[in-house]
């Protein structure tokens, strides 16, 4: 982490130049603690799973256990995916090119990446793709 000193209280805000060194350390924060909260959701899942008594006699009980764990361990393969897509926002953030879209080089709004820190499309961007994905997947 770097030594640039944030208050607790702070945020982002348009009236500053767009990533400058508060605000990268600001989502930098904010990128390790969501990360750090997954690992931590998962290790706690990993324990529960493992701690369950696997012989329920009733075939039912058995059948809603096994959908629950089913349903369980598909959140945490999608949560696995989403903490490598964390680690390559906070390699942007390495490397300079965080909170700008990949496909016009534009700033992406602060509103969107305070929503979705791991944006890598501005909104116009993400919506035209979205609108492309919808297009082609009608052929």
């Amino acid at each position: 982490m770097s030594n640039t000193l944030i208050d607790q209280g702070y945020r982002p805000t348009e009236d500053e130049p767009f990533m400058n060194e508060r605000q990268r350390e600001y989502f930098r924060r904010k990128l390790h603690q969501w990360k750090q909260d997954i690992i931590r959701e998962s290790s706690e899942t990993l324990a529960t799973l493992q701690s369950e008594n696997e012989n329920h006699p009733d075939i039912a009980d058995r059948a809603s256990s096994e959908t629950d764990r089913a349903i369980e361990l598909r959140a945490r393969d999608r949560q696995r995916k989403l903490i490598s897509k964390i680690d390559a926002a906070l390699a942007r953030i390495e490397d300079g090119s965080y909170g700008y879209c990949e496909e016009t080089g534009e700033p992406i709004s602060l509103k969107r990446l305070e929503a979705r820190p791991i944006a890598t499309l501005s909104l116009e961007a993400q919506e035209r793709h979205e609108r492309n994905e919808r297009v082609h997947r009608d052929d």
